[in-house]
């Protein structure tokens, strides 16, 4: 018997019974234990973290993917090392996360010895977010790096047709505690959320999308015709340009609209990722203390009026899967119920109960 339980406009559900349903689904495709293990916690991580769009409302669009034959879920991935520091990785049309986490392995053992090494990742599904990766590095007291593309959401400055990705980045520093955690995209929003709030026919914040015609509006719907803009205007979109370039350039996959792959069920995915780990110790520094005393002093400064204080980046999100931890990961209602629809159409996966 499920234990979810309904809290205003979503549902609780604990953590490992949202982790068995998608693991379950996933194996049943034909999915290695592990590598649904680790594609059903990235699932998790999106909706603990309060980022439902990389979260369980993924479930559906993975699942047509395989489907389709257009993700093999028993895929391995490919690593050579090109050069002492340099790692090519072909996912081979896995699933993201499994390969993602096979090519942090690989920097992992490698970085000890060569004070930097790349990773650049073709051929794999959406990876999820990009924080859950960088972490594990900076558990290992390596600074971590993250970047990938995705399909054209965002508009450049200066026009109205989508172009760019969201393209993410992440970055995780090591501090002898918690480390800072930085996972941010250069749109203002995510496509999941424009779809929630269309769904749900909620208006958007000013600011962040445009219509067909590039004019600014808070309607979704018309959002949806339109596009994402970029967050903090031309440094927002210089900031994406140069990340979508960089991406493209040292992983060999695709520009603009000619990323596909990570929202549909018809196209091949042709976006690409990048990941950097630096071992400080290879730099003759690495020392936490002094960095563990600025963030000390940024959180203890008087709050400024209208503020409830400083944080780091890294609080929020880990405050927050704290609490969801606790409490019950929160899931949209509508996505919860298409979960378990799913997990009906394929035979043998033990089903969850839905208040």
């Amino acid at each position: 018997m499920s234990r979810a339980v309904v809290e205003g406009a979503v549902h609780r559900v604990p953590a490992e019974e949202h982790r068995r349903l998608t693991t379950g689904v996933l194996e049943r495709l034909g999915t290695p234990p592990a590598a649904a293990r680790e594609q059903a916690d990235m699932l998790l991580e999106g909706d603990l973290r309060g980022h439902a769009s990389h979260g369980l409302r993924r479930l559906d669009v993975l699942v047509g993917r395989v489907r389709a034959g257009l993700i093999t879920p028993d895929a391995q991935p490919e690593l050579s090392w090109r050069m002492p520091s340099v790692l090519v990785v072909d996912g081979r049309g896995g699933l993201g996360p499994p390969t993602a986490h096979r090519a942090v392995d690989a920097l992992l053992d490698r970085v000890g010895e060569t004070g930097v090494a790349v990773a650049a990742i073709r051929g794999a599904g959406h990876l999820g977010m990009l924080a859950p990766y960088v972490e594990r590095m900076a558990g290992r007291g390596v600074i971590g790096l993250a970047t990938t593309t995705s399909e054209a959401l965002v508009h450049p400055w200066g026009a109205a047709p989508a172009m760019l990705g969201t393209n993410p980045l992440a970055a995780a520093i090591p501090t002898g505690d918690e480390p800072i955690v930085l996972d941010m995209a250069t749109g203002q929003i995510s496509r999941g959320k424009v779809l929630d709030h269309a769904a749900r026919g909620v208006a958007l914040p000013e600011g962040a999308v445009v219509d067909a015609e590039g004019r600014p509006t808070t309607d979704a719907t018309a959002a949806l015709d339109g596009a994402i803009s970029p967050f903090g205007g031309p440094k927002g979109y210089a900031l994406s340009l140069v990340l979508e370039a960089l991406v493209a350039t040292v992983t060999g996959t695709a520009l603009g609209r000619d990323v596909r792959g990570t929202l549909d069920t018809t196209d091949p995915c042709t976006k690409g990722d990048v990941v950097i780990a630096l071992d400080p110790a290879a730099f003759g520094a690495g020392d936490p203390a002094p960095l563990q005393a600025f963030l000390g002093e940024l959180r203890g400064l008087p709050a400024a009026p209208g503020h409830a204080g400083v944080t780091v980046p890294g609080d929020r999100a880990r405050a927050t899967r704290a609490r969801n931890l606790a409490e019950g990961v929160p899931v949209d209602p509508g996505t919860w119920q298409r979960a378990r629809e799913i997990a009906d159409e394929i035979s043998g996966v033990r089903m969850v109960s839905f208040p």
